[in-house]
């Protein structure tokens, strides 16, 4: 199971340019990070960017939705999460799409860069 995970910034900055700028009407741009990951090794580049041993664990989808109501999660948001879950798991989500160059010109940012980033901004320390 993969994703092409991507940078919110990645979202943001073409919604941006799609409602500011000219030549974007009628165009639909697929986002997505550039490269096809795990959730595993999107925890290896935390944990390398953090300096901190973290390790992904799979849960089928049934702990994963036990695990979300022990920490209080609304109903409606585990079924949603789950169903989410379901579908990385399927394969419905593995493809890299070309829309944040074909919306800013340049290439989306890497998970590893948006790890370094967020860990220089204090997140992930535990």
């Amino acid at each position: 199971m993969q994703e092409a995970f991507i940078d919110a910034e990645d979202i943001a900055e073409p919604a941006v340019a799609a409602h500011t700028e000219d030549g974007h009407a009628g165009r639909c741009y697929e986002l997505s990070g550039p490269r096809l990951m795990t959730f595993g090794d999107a925890v290896l580049e935390i944990a390398r960017a953090a300096g901190r041993d973290i390790r992904y664990v799979p849960l089928t989808p049934e702990a994963y939705a036990d695990e979300q109501r022990a920490q209080g999660v609304p109903e409606e948001w585990v079924r949603l999460s789950v169903g989410l879950y379901e579908h990385v798991r399927s394969g419905g989500l593995a493809s890299v799409g070309d829309g944040v160059r074909r919306s800013l010109g340049r290439a989306p940012r890497d998970f590893a860069d948006y790890a370094r980033a967020a860990a220089r901004q204090g997140a992930w320390t535990g």
